[in-house]
This record gives C-alpha cells, structure tokens and sequence, in this order.
C-alpha cells in the first residue's frame, strides 16, 4: 500500500478546502505571481484558477516530468530565498515550516517569505491538535521523545505502511517540530492568524498577511 495514497485519501478535502479559502482571500487570476516554498504541484491542481506559480524545493521533485504552463520549478532553500525584496504578490507555504529546523532556522524561513512576498500565507498543522498528521496517530506527538521512538512503527498509520527504520524514525523525529499559536504569532508578527478548525478543534494555523492593494 502507497502510504501517499492514503493521505490523499484523508487530508485532499482538507487540502481543496484550504486552498479555496486562499484562492479567495488572494483573489487569485492568471496575472498573480506566487512563489511556493516547499510545495509540489499537488495543491495547484485543487483549484480552478492558474495563477503563475513558482515552486522552490532544496531538489526538484519535478526532473524528468511535465509541468503546466503557468508553473515553473526552481531549486533553493527557503532560508535563504534568492529572490527581491516584494518579487511575488504572495509568498506561500503548506506545512513546512514545521520542518525547517530548529528555531534559528524557523526565523530564517519566515523572514524570508515575508521579505519577497507583497503578500503572506503560511500553514502549518497546530500541535494542539489530537492528531500527528504527519504519522496520521492520535495522541502521540504529546508523549516524550523517547516515548515516540519506540511507538511510532507500532501506533501509527505511517509506521503501519512504510515500516520505517529506526534511522528514519530518527530523521522524523529531529525534523519535525509542531508549532503552537504563540510560536507562529512571533515568527509573523504582522499577519493576521488564522485557525483551521475540524470537530470543533484547531486543527492547523494559517499565517496571513494581505498585499497593500487588498487591505
């Protein structure tokens, strides 16, 4: 079993629902230029407009395919964007800040995105939430480190499926950090806060910040 397949099959409502709102919220048309740090084409083919899409990865998940016209794939750190200050109309990122590393590197990240982007929005899945959505098992990102290496394999669905060594249980664990409300308000101190809520619950945040011309 492909365990993408089954995210897809869990989080793609979450996700076309998300971007909706963001299609919204931007007023997204062919004209506006948005630069997608950490992204795929994934979420781009969830909505019905094509904005002009620049998607920047530390090594392209695209060599060898095709890409739509209105998206073009660059190689980067997102730390350290070799972009102008205000080059995009919005500077956007699904659930990778969580992954940058630790808090230098988290600052780094979304000064960045707030430095080339006229406009801001960030997500990132919210650690009070009862679900890892990375390992998609409840309950246990609140448990001790040590506790979560020895249960991972046995108690999530990601540990079902892949099976993971323990060298890459190791790699999760020093690479994925989930942030709470008060983290991701110091790291965007001039966007507004957003909460994704399901059952009631945050479920995720999303760090906004409109351009001039929209306020």
């Amino acid at each position: 079993m492909d365990v993408h397949a089954v995210y897809d099959f869990f989080l793609r409502p979450f996700r076309r629902r998300r971007m909706l709102a963001f299609a919204r919220t931007f007023r997204l048309d062919r004209g506006t230029t948005v630069l997608d740090v950490g992204g795929t084409r994934y979420n781009w083919a969830l909505l019905d407009s094509a904005p002009r899409v620049t998607l920047l990865n530390l090594e392209s998940p695209h060599a060898g395919t095709g890409l739509p016209g209105n998206v073009a794939a660059v190689v980067g750190t997102g730390t350290q964007l070799a972009f102008a200050d205000a080059a995009f109309d919005v500077a956007f990122s699904n659930s990778v800040i969580e992954h940058v590393g630790g808090p230098e590197a988290r600052e780094a990240f979304a000064r960045e995105l707030r430095r080339v982007g006229r406009g801001v929005w960030v997500q990132t899945p919210a650690r009070s939430f009862f679900v890892e959505p990375h390992l998609l098992a409840p309950f246990l990102h609140w448990l001790p480190v040590g506790w979560q290496r020895r249960l991972i394999r046995w108690v999530s669905l990601w540990g079902w499926i892949s099976r993971p060594t323990p060298e890459r249980v190791e790699r999760f664990l020093a690479q994925t950090h989930l942030l709470d409300a008060a983290e991701l308000r110091a790291l965007f101190p001039d966007c507004e806060l957003r909460r994704e809520r399901f059952l009631g619950l945050t479920k995720s945040y999303v760090a906004v910040r409109l351009p001039v011309a929209l306020r």
